[in-house]
């Protein structure tokens, strides 16, 4: 179990540092058309009638991201003035959240109902499971907290694998309508999938992270009841 974790936490890092040298890479490359991020991310919003999502700047490096709550797209500040084919691509994956939004996508309705769960079981599962094996003299207990905690890393985990169709669903909205609408040129949207493919991976890097975790957690605790 400790080989899979190590494993899926050197998977991790490789995507990290693919998507970094990705985005690098085709961040150099400017649009054709002169397109910016900003202006790609509001045509997109417009043809889809979302005239109401508003763009505002962000502080930082690929801190990009769409708020339902706000109703509003964030770009950071290395993309939302930028005209190059890397910036247009994250502009256009994060509209492509906002058009989920608008449309209903079921997995994105899925993941907010499990956000509450998922977010106390990455805070406190693993010092539950840990907990659970420093009560280990009170076996009832011991048993119950680590079961618990387990649960809750479950869900935690569970988010994980749920976030993969509704990132990889974004992409291929935001590749889709930058080729099919014209805005980049046909030789520009490989470009953009490349980029937007790259960060996905990162996604999958860190669901495969949580579910070596959880199955590591729950051999130990497995292992700690066949001891009792």
């Amino acid at each position: 179990m400790y080989l899979l974790v190590i494993i899926a936490a050197i998977f991790s890092m490789v995507a990290s540092a693919k998507v970094n040298s990705t985005y690098n890479r085709f961040s150099k490359v400017a649009t054709r058309r002169g397109l910016t991020a900003t202006q790609a991310a509001r045509m997109i919003l417009d043809e889809n009638g979302l005239q109401n999502v508003r763009i505002e700047a962000i502080a930082g490096n690929l801190t990009d991201h769409f708020d339902p709550k706000a109703n509003v797209i964030r770009l950071s500040d290395s993309v939302r003035d930028s005209a190059s084919v890397a910036a247009v691509g994250v502009a256009a994956h994060e509209a492509g959240h906002a058009v989920q939004y608008a449309r209903g996508y079921v997995p994105i309705k899925v993941r907010n109902a499990i956000v509450p769960v998922a977010n106390i079981g990455c805070r406190f599962g693993p010092y539950l499971i840990i907990l659970g094996f420093m009560l280990y003299a009170f076996a009832e207990l011991s048993t119950l907290m680590m079961n618990i905690g387990i649960l809750f890393f479950a869900a935690s985990v569970l988010f994980q694998f749920i976030t993969l169709p509704v990132e990889f669903n974004a992409s291929n909205r935001a590749i889709r309508i930058l080729g099919g609408s014209g805005y980049l040129d046909s030789d520009e949207v490989p470009m953009v999938k490349k980029v937007l493919g790259s960060a996905a991976m990162t996604y999958v890097a860190a669901a495969a992270v949580s579910l070596a975790n959880l199955l590591r957690f729950m051999a130990l605790a497995n292992s700690r009841g066949r001891r009792r």
